[in-house]
């Protein structure tokens, strides 16, 4: 009884107190009461800032803030303060960069205060000369010449110098990478350090009209050249498909070299075939779907793509590209913006991306794209199944242009000593990679001309052998 009626006397006082405390707050006028409103808030948002010490760890309290987040899409002002910030940070880290005139006068200083004697036309400087240079060329040069820099270039140099052209290259090209990421990054829409497709496409549209091999290009073109160069780009550094690519990635590896050694306006025509990104290339891919699209509506349809190459792709691995890649009505798009008009076709990404694979069967990237239509148990390996699945095509082909068809057993005991897979029954796709012989493989179970090739390759070292013979013996005369 003595503990409900406290209980009573508390609850009592409590309601007196709020009533006294309700009174209080009507008789104050409106801006007292945001004023009030404005403290207590103040005061909470700063204990709630401020950071927690709580743990027994004094690093708790002088620990910066390391993580920001990124405005969302709400806050346009948080946007545009976060995008010229960046821009500010870019152009002066490019303004900290060597410019053309900067770069002539290091190798003059490096000229000037070579040590002699030369190494045939190699001019050679020693570590006391280069901190000369190091002293005269001024703060950009700095991070150039440290110790660390000049023991990468020692060769075996008795007089232990280094060749001033080798260093020149390397600051050159230290200034090309910085440039680079720079000029990346200002298509970093997010500033995460990775380009997404519409960032690397809006790069490269705006980069042709600075490559002179690609004048010739008419601009309803751009399109398919845009497509054709992106998917280069992502199909190989992209291979989880996550869409975006790390700027890191694109400066490490060499399709960007590719891409801007279009800027050569003399440019041998040999290099020019070989290089994905010219515009010969452009064309010939361009040249081919155009005579695989026969009915000319955009798509191809798979009796389309049998055309593909020499004619010999097998229907059973081309029931698997149409399986695994995007179709629309049981044919591959091809988006035609006006083909009246005359503008170019837009392709999609599988059908372009059937071609890169073949056109780089040696590629671990491109073995993985293989792998995965051939894996039609979806298992993660080769078995027997999946090899005889494939091969009985071969064979069928192989019947129809009147060959007598090969066994199979002798074919899998081949493919499975060619790779020496770590479990004698299934052939992974680092099996594949590590033998050096995936191409090989690939190429004997989706197309008859590949398998005949291989089954035939005695015939053929022994006519290039025989060639070579009559060439060294014409040579003689």
């Amino acid at each position: 009884m003595a503990e409900s009626r406290a209980l009573q006397d508390l609850k009592q006082m409590l309601k007196n107190f709020n009533e006294g405390k309700e009174k209080a707050f009507s008789t104050e006028d409106e801006e007292t009461k945001k004023a009030k409103e404005m403290e207590i808030f103040t005061r909470r948002y700063v204990e709630m800032k401020r950071p927690d010490t709580s743990g027994n760890d004094q690093s708790y309290g002088v620990i910066p803030k390391f993580y920001y987040k990124l405005p969302g899409e709400d806050e346009v002002l948080l946007q545009k303060l976060r995008e010229e910030s960046r821009a500010v940070f870019l152009q002066r880290r490019s303004r900290e960069l060597l410019d053309n005139e900067e770069l002539q006068n290091l190798w003059y200083l490096l000229d000037k205060h070579h040590t002699p004697p030369l190494v045939g036309e190699d001019q050679m400087i020693n570590y006391e000369d280069f901190l000369k240079v190091a002293a005269a060329s001024g703060t950009k040069c700095k991070p150039f010449f440290s110790a660390t820099v000049f023991s990468k270039l020692l060769q075996n140099d008795p007089y232990g110098r280094i060749s001033i052209m080798h260093f020149f290259n390397y600051v050159m090209r230290k200034v090309w990478l910085h440039q680079t990421r720079i000029g990346l990054s200002l298509y970093d829409v997010d500033g995460k350090g990775y380009l997404k497709e519409s960032d690397l496409e809006n790069y490269i549209l705006e980069l042709i009209p600075t490559l002179p091999q690609l004048d010739g290009l008419e601009k309803s073109f751009y399109s398919f050249y845009v497509c054709t160069a992106v998917r280069k780009f992502f199909f190989f550094l992209d291979p989880m498909r996550t869409g975006k690519i790390k700027i890191q990635d694109i400066l490490a590896c060499s399709f960007l070299d590719d891409l801007l050694e279009l800027r050569d306006e003399e440019l041998p025509k040999d290099a020019q075939e070989s290089n994905w990104f010219s515009a010969p290339s452009a064309l010939r891919v361009y040249g081919q779907y155009l005579n695989l699209d026969k009915d000319h509506n955009g798509m191809l349809s798979k009796e389309e793509l049998s055309k593909y190459g020499t004619n010999t792709l097998t229907d059973v691995f081309l029931d698997r590209v149409f399986q695994e890649c995007l179709t629309y009505d049981g044919e591959m798009h091809l988006y035609v913006d006006s083909l009246l008009l005359g503008s170019p076709l837009r392709i999609t990404r599988p059908t372009l991306t059937l071609f890169l694979p073949w056109r780089n069967r040696k590629e671990p990237q491109s073995l993985q794209y293989f792998f995965r239509l051939l894996d039609v148990q979806k298992r993660g390996y080769l078995n027997v199944f999946a090899l005889n699945f494939f091969f009985r095509a071969i064979q069928v082909q192989m019947q129809q242009h009147g060959q007598e068809p090969v066994s199979f057993a002798d074919v899998k005991d081949e493919i499975f000593d060619m790779v020496r897979p770590s479990d004698p029954l299934h052939i992974t796709l680092q099996d594949l990679i590590q033998s050096n012989h995936g191409e090989t493989v690939v190429s004997i179970l989706i197309d008859l001309n590949g398998f005949w090739t291989y089954e035939n390759r005695e015939v053929f070292m022994a006519e290039n052998n025989s060639s070579e013979v009559v060439q060294d013996d014409n040579s003689e005369f």
